[in-house]
């Protein structure tokens, strides 16, 4: 598929500012799209937006499929009555500029359980009947997803391989009477993805109205602790009692000089392939319902992976195995058509991947963070292909001005000798740097568009705990940014 020159913002919902302690799907989701369409840009990216699990990462979510319910509005559920001001007496006080995901885990099931009740007592018909439609079309997932939350409720949260073996096992008389016995906790799971996907779908329409394109994010791998994995534990190199053999990874890096060890099970992708690569073609397709473009994290694991023992402590005994390869991408484009994918190439890149890449006909991804070691490197703008997606810096990056702060002095010299800039306006010089080169998409996080320093990060690779929290105030949509980011649409026609 062929994309068109066009610009955009990185930013999470999660991100969003409001009063319910954590960004959501309510009114100023809204506003942020007219806001990105008044600046002339056309592309929105989100990360994944399933339910995240322990450390809090969207890249480990409980689901491939789902929806995370804490991204709900409460303001619309106050709009369509299924929430009353009174239901709202026992939130707590939130830090205004930081997600505290613990509390939100707390707080925000048992609101949503509130809307439900109220649904039950009160809902119109027309609403009756657009949740028994959404359960019908998406029961595929939904069912396994529901069983799963509601068991994991039941066995304290604890990991799907850690609950007592008939659950880990999926006995069908356990799961028979599972479904019985946690009827209502399996209804309300169901109930709080109608209620993300009703309010997710109508943002992404308009946004698709003001001419905003959104790209979404599929993860490679799936979190361990997922009903994926628990549901179809075939498609993974599991042992009998449910744990991993081998996990994913990457070797030492940019990041991290023991690797980075992600854990999430491996594919058995002779397995997928005996079945057509059904379960890929599903999740793809899913995706797609909800998002107009998919960036594929990991993309050079098609190609090959770095496989690490299950039980080893750090990612740097591991080796390279072969992916699935083209034979993947030609079931799915069989079965789907040719879609808007972009692949995330990033990390050590072999001629493998970027013969996979390039056959397929995929944008890849450049950093411009990355580009500042000399003339020769292929991050730097005068080496980019015009299929290719540029940014200052990703989710996993330190911000413009936070890596200018602390990178090497020789890269510091260069990006001066580079750009023939001073260090007025690292994250602005930076910008209009990729703004202005053939890319066919250049996107920036709005931490870059606010020029600040790393107290903006969302993530560092390899780190759990105390990230993914950033969120953004109210006035950073300023009239004055606006101005900027428009003028850089117009001059440079994206």
């Amino acid at each position: 598929m062929t994309f068109t020159r066009s610009s955009g913002m990185l930013l999470h919902p999660t991100s969003f500012p409001g009063p319910y302690g954590i960004g959501d799907l309510g009114p100023f989701a809204y506003r942020f799209i007219d806001y990105l369409a008044e600046t002339g840009s056309k592309l929105w990216q989100v990360l994944p937006l399933g339910p995240t699990s322990y450390g809090d990462s969207p890249y480990q979510c409980f689901s491939a499929f789902a929806g995370n319910p804490y991204m709900v509005s409460p303001d619309f559920l106050m709009q369509e009555g299924l929430l009353t001001i009174e239901d709202l007496a026992d939130m707590p006080h939130w830090e205004p500029n930081r997600v505290d995901f613990g509390l939100i885990y707390q707080w925000k099931p048992g609101l949503l359980d509130k809307a439900f009740a109220h649904f039950e007592q009160s809902a119109s018909d027309q609403l009756r009947n657009e949740w028994a439609e959404f359960r019908q079309r998406n029961a595929a997932w939904l069912d396994d997803y529901a069983l799963f939350m509601a068991l994991k409720d039941t066995n304290g949260g604890v990991a799907w391989n850690e609950w007592p073996a008939p659950q880990r096992d999926r006995d069908p008389q356990t799961l028979a009477e599972a479904r019985s016995q946690f009827a209502d906790n399996i209804t309300r799971q169901q109930f709080r993805q109608f209620l993300f996907f009703r309010q997710w779908n109508a943002l992404r329409k308009y946004a698709n109205d003001k001419g905003i394109q959104v790209i979404g994010d599929i993860p490679i791998f799936v979190a361990m602790d997922s009903s994926d994995a628990w549901a179809n534990p075939g498609l993974f190199y599991l042992d009998e009692a449910g744990k991993p053999t081998v996990v994913a990874g990457v070797p030492p890096d940019y990041f991290s000089p023991t690797g980075q060890l992600w854990g999430n099970p491996l594919y058995r992708w002779d397995v997928h392939k005996a079945s057509g690569y059904a379960w890929w073609i599903e999740r793809i397709r899913a995706t797609l319902t909800t998002v107009d473009i998919v960036r594929i994290d990991h993309f050079r694991g098609f190609a090959g992976y770095w496989e690490v023992a299950g039980d080893a402590p750090t990612a740097q005994t591991g080796r390279w195995v072969p992916g699935p390869g083209i034979d993947l991408f030609i079931a799915i484009r069989d079965a789907l058509g040719d879609l808007p994918i972009i692949a995330e190439d990033l990390g050590e890149i072999t001629p493998d991947v970027i013969e996979l890449r390039d056959t397929l006909g995929l944008p890849g991804m450049k950093i411009l963070q990355f580009g500042f070691s000399g003339p020769d490197n292929p991050f730097l703008p005068h080496h980019y292909p015009e299929n290719c997606v540029v940014y200052t810096g990703t989710h996993d990056n330190d911000t413009a001005l936070g890596w200018y702060r602390t990178c090497p002095s020789n890269e510091r010299d260069f990006y001066h000798r580079y750009l023939g800039r001073d260090n007025a306006d690292v994250p602005g010089d930076m910008i209009r740097a990729i703004w202005s080169s053939v890319a066919v998409f250049a996107i920036a996080p709005l931490q870059d568009f606010l020029g600040m320093g790393t107290e903006g990060r969302m993530n560092f690779p390899g780190k759990v705990g105390g990230y993914w929290a950033w969120r953004m105030d109210e006035s950073h949509l300023s009239d004055w940014l606006k101005g900027r980011m428009k003028e850089l649409s117009w001059m440079y026609e994206r």
